[in-house]
C-alpha cells in the first residue's frame, strides 16, 4: 500500500504486474494500471484511476513455456552425461574388438548385415614355443610385462597390415584378411604374408629386451597361413557373441603352426598359389593334418622375392575413409596417377550433376 501511495504521489501512475485475487474458488492473476488524472473539463473523473487485466492465461504460458525451457536444460544435461559414457564405453570396447570389427558393428544400418557369410579368406595362426613353461618360470608381474608386450606388438602390426583381429587365445594370435573389407585374393594373402613377416623382424628386435625381463632364451614363435572359403558372422549365446570364423582354413592354419619349426611361417598350396609371383618359398613337405582326409602340401615363407618388390608393395597400398587404392604393378606409377586424375574428373561430373538436380527441387 505504501509503494502504491508512494508512487502515485511521486510518479502520477503505478504498474502492479501481478495480483492473485481468488474468484469461485480459483486463483487468477491480474495487472493492475493506476493512474492520477487531472482534467478541467471532466473533473468527475479527476483522482485515482485504475484497471484490472486479466493475466491468467498469459501467466500459464508463461510458466509453461520456463517449465519447457528448464525442462530442456535439464535433458540436454542428461543427454551430455550420456554421452560422456558412452564415449567412454565406446573407448573401452574399441580395446577388446578388431578396428575393422568395431567400425562394421557401429556403423551397420541393421543386424541384417550382420548376418553370416561365406568368404574366401587368408587365415593366420601364430603361437609362442613352450608358452606354458615360459608362464611357470616368470614372475607374474614380469610374465605379464612379456606378454602384454608380445601381444601389443604383434596387435600393432597386425592392424597396420588390415587385418582382422579374431582373438587372442592365451599367447596364440588369430587373425584374417578379406572380411569386413577385402582388396581381392591375392591382395589378402600378400598383406596376410607381409604382417607375418613384418611380426618376425619385430620378434627379433625385441629379444634383447625380453631376456631382460628374465626370457632367457627369448621368445621363439611358430606361424602358420591357409587361405579358403570360410563362414564369418556373429557366433555365440543370447548372452555373449563372438565374430568370428569357422572352416577348414582356421583349423589348417592352426594345424600348420604346430608344425612350423620355431620362428619359422608355412603356408598352404592355396596361398602359394596366389602368391608365387611375389614371394619366395621352399617346399616344405607333405604332411597329414590332424581332422583332415589327405596329406596337404606346405611350403615354407621365406620372403618377398626382392627388396624393391616388397618395398613398392607396402608404399603403394593406400585406404582411407571412403577410398582405397591398391597398385598391382608399381612399376608404371605415372598410368596409375592418369587413371586416378580421370576418376576425379568422373567423380567431378557427378557430383556437379548431384549438386544441379538438387537446386532444381
Amino acid at each position: 500500500v505504501e509503494d502504491f501511495v508512494h508512487g502515485i504521489a511521486e510518479r502520477g501512475s503505478v504498474l502492479i504486474p501481478e495480483i492473485e485475487i481468488e474468484l469461485d474458488g480459483a486463483t487468477r492473476i491480474f495487472s493492475l494500471l493506476s493512474t492520477r488524472t487531472t482534467d478541467d473539463s471532466f473533473s468527475y473523473l479527476n483522482g485515482v484511476q485504475g484497471q484490472f487485466v486479466d493475466r491468467t492465461e498469459e501467466h500459464r504460458l508463461r510458466r509453461e513455456r520456463e517449465e519447457l525451457v528448464e525442462q530442456r536444460m535439464r535433458d540436454q544435461e542428461i543427454i551430455e552425461q550420456k554421452s560422456q559414457k558412452l564415449e567412454v564405453l565406446a573407448n573401452r570396447l574399441a580395446r577388446y574388438l578388431s578396428p575393422q570389427i568395431y567400425h562394421s558393428l557401429f556403423d551397420e544400418p541393421s543386424e541384417e548385415d550382420t548376418l553370416h557369410k561365406r568368404k574366401n579368406l587368408t587365415v593366420f595362426f601364430s603361437d609362442v614355443v613352450q608358452f606354458t613353461d615360459l608362464s611357470d618360470s616368470l614372475e607374474p608381474e614380469r610374465f605379464a610385462a612379456v606378454i602384454n608386450s608380445y601381444l601389443s606388438e604383434m596387435a600393432s602390426i597386425a592392424i597396420e597390415s588390415g587385418g582382422t583381429i579374431d582373438k587372442f587365445i592365451g599367447d596364440a594370435i588369430l587373425v584374417f584378411f578379406g572380411d569386413p573389407d577385402t582388396a581381392g585374393d591375392r591382395e589378402d594373402a600378400l598383406s596376410c604374408i607381409d604382417m607375418a613377416l613384418r611380426m618376425q623382424s619385430r620378434i627379433a628386435e625385441l629379444q634383447g629386451h625380453w631376456k631382460k625381463l628374465g626370457v632367457s632364451d627369448g621368445l621363439k614363435v611358430r606361424m602358420g597361413i591357409a587361405t579358403g572359403f570360410c563362414t564369418v558372422g556373429n557366433f555365440g549365446s543370447s548372452q555373449r557373441l563372438d565374430y568370428t570364423v569357422f572352416g577348414r582354413p582356421v583349423n589348417l592354419a592352426s594345424r600348420l603352426q604346430g608344425k612350423a619349426p620355431h620362428d619359422t611361417i608355412l603356408m598352404d598350396q592355396s596361398t602359394k598359389d596366389l602368391v608365387e609371383d611375389s614371394i619366395e618359398s621352399d617346399p616344405f613337405g607333405s604332411i597329414q593334418p590332424k581332422g583332415f582326409s589327405r596329406p596337404r602340401q606346405v611350403f615354407t615363407v621365406r620372403g618377398f622375392k626382392s627388396a624393391a618388390e616388397r618395398d613398392a608393395y607396402r608404399q603403394w597400398n593406400r585406404s582411407r575413409d571412403h577410398v582405397q587404392v591398391t597398385v598391382t604393378d608399381s612399376s608404371d606409377i605415372a598410368k596409375a596417377i592418369m587413371e586416378l586424375r580421370d576418376i576425379e574428373r568422373e567423380f567431378e561430373e557427378l557430383l556437379a550433376k548431384q549438386n544441379g538436380s538438387g537446386d532444381e527441387t
